[in-house]
């Protein structure tokens, strides 16, 4: 705009500027209106509207009486993404009468916490509290965690970290004793179906856009958020978005909701708690002789983007930890199964990790190999090295032989039993055994065999004994 200063016309000028700014203002508004996400738009205000959770926010629960009453502690909320985390924190900022500030882990370093905590400080001073939501806690390394500490410790903030990873190892031991943990679940599919209600019929939402859609269809929908809102009412958007257009309104159609969710959004972090969840979920149900439950884990976890080789790697474990001697076929087949993973790799390697995962988990049981190793680590790591008897000793050199190595030494082989009494463990370790064999499947063999040996070995020791 071009204008002249003088007189009248600075002041018209001036008004015209006004008017012009505050249109292009409302026309950027309703753009960015348009543009906010519909989770966003749809984020509710009040604990009336908030879906889910009812083990914390159902009536009378601890932590809706202490939002109700603005008795607020240091808190982390933990759960998985879209459960409300964040919703919760907007809706303490506004019960509080405390000053309320919204901090990011991902944006902010030490010299942002120090200024945020000097504020705090000097609101405290002045008597008045102050509450620090801090998403992403997980996030903050050691340092920057430990900023928080002591403005805790004084009662300086009231902290509040959302967090989707499992605070036990990502919060530190003395900021985490000083928050109450409430943790946040998936929501269930009824609740999910409930949120994209409401967005169909909220005037934030597509209340205006007439959008035709089944209950089928939102269940679908539903299912395959696995209990996140937001991926519900983004696949939501998605679908309306791409929906057919009428004078009446939009219908969304089953192929083009199809298309919306071709992909179930699987929580998986390959470096996080989920992962080793499922891989404990997958060992116990093999180790339970339970083939479904086992398929199920394995194929949530490739559907997650897990790498096929890692699931070998630990099927390969499996093999010796929980079958053992029992079935040292199962071995092999674990091996042949990490083989091929390799040759082959996904999509076409997940039929060989079912047929290792079936074969494994119907393969009788034994943990002896795995406590025999476990025993004798502990002793290695807490008895005295002792030394090797002299007798099993090799004796390359003259002067070994002068020292007597090798010296008594019976060569198994050179008996008909293919055995011999020798002692071969250390003197003082004589009377130490650690493989105890079960009686399940091939190890049953194993366990008679032993006992076998064990036995001639006493009576050939005692025969010594007699004849000395």
């Amino acid at each position: 705009m071009y204008c002249t200063f003088s007189g009248l016309s600075v002041i018209l000028c001036s008004e015209l500027f006004l008017e012009d700014n505050a249109m292009e203002q409302m026309t950027l508004f309703d753009d960015r209106e348009k543009t906010v996400p519909l989770a966003s738009r749809l984020r509710p205000e009040r604990l009336e509207d908030f879906v889910g959770q009812e083990h914390l926010l159902g009536p009378g629960k601890m932590l809706r009486r202490l939002i109700e009453e603005d008795q607020i502690s240091s808190m982390i909320f933990w759960g998985p993404p879209g459960v409300g985390k964040t919703t919760l924190a907007g809706i303490i900022a506004a019960h509080t009468k405390a000053e309320f500030i919204n901090f990011s882990a991902v944006t902010s370093g030490i010299k942002e916490i120090k200024e945020v905590m000097q504020q705090a400080e000097n609101s405290r001073r002045m008597g008045r509290r102050t509450v620090l939501f801090v998403d992403e806690i997980h996030r903050f390394n050691k340092a920057q965690q430990d900023a928080f500490l002591p403005f805790v410790e004084k009662g300086s903030i009231i902290l509040i970290g959302a967090t989707t990873e499992n605070p036990s190892f990502e919060v530190n031991a003395a900021l985490l004793s000083r928050c109450r943990v409430f943790v946040l679940k998936a929501l269930e599919e009824k609740d999910l179906v409930r949120v994209l209600e409401n967005a169909l019929t909220s005037p934030s939402g597509f209340l205006h856009s007439h959008v035709k859609m089944s209950g089928r269809q939102l269940q679908a929908i539903a299912a395959f958020a696995n209990g996140d809102a937001r991926t519900a009412l983004n696949t939501l958007e998605m679908a309306v978005t791409n929906g057919e257009i009428s004078a009446e309104g939009i219908t969304v159609t089953d192929e083009g909701l199809e298309q919306c969710i071709s992909r179930k959004s699987l929580l998986y972090d390959k470096s996080g708690e989920e992962h080793y969840n499922l891989i404990s979920a997958l060992h116990k149900s093999m180790r339970n002789s339970d083939p479904d439950a086992a398929i199920y884990w394995m194929c949530r976890m490739l559907e997650g983007g897990e790498d096929p080789l890692y699931i070998a790697r630990r099927l390969i474990r499996f093999a010796s930890e929980d079958i053992g001697m029992a079935d040292s076929q199962a071995l092999q087949v674990a091996v042949a199964a990490y083989q091929a993973c390799h040759f082959l790799g996904m999509p076409e390697c997940d039929v060989h990790l079912t047929h290792a995962v079936t074969y494994l988990s119907m393969a009788p049981k034994s943990n002896a190999l795995y406590t025999a190793c476990e025993e004798c680590k502990r002793d290695v790591k807490e008895r005295r090295a002792e030394p090797v008897p002299l007798w099993l000793r090799n004796a390359p050199t003259g002067l070994m032989k002068e020292l007597h190595y090798g010296d008594g030494y019976q060569y198994a082989h050179d008996t008909q039993e293919k055995l011999t009494a020798m002692q071969c463990l250390p003197e003082a370790m004589a009377d130490r055994e650690y493989y105890h064999p079960t009686s399940q499947g091939a190890e049953a063999a194993v366990k008679k065999h032993l006992e076998e040996v064990k036995e001639w070995k006493r009576h050939e020791r005692t025969a010594h004994k007699g004849t000395v």
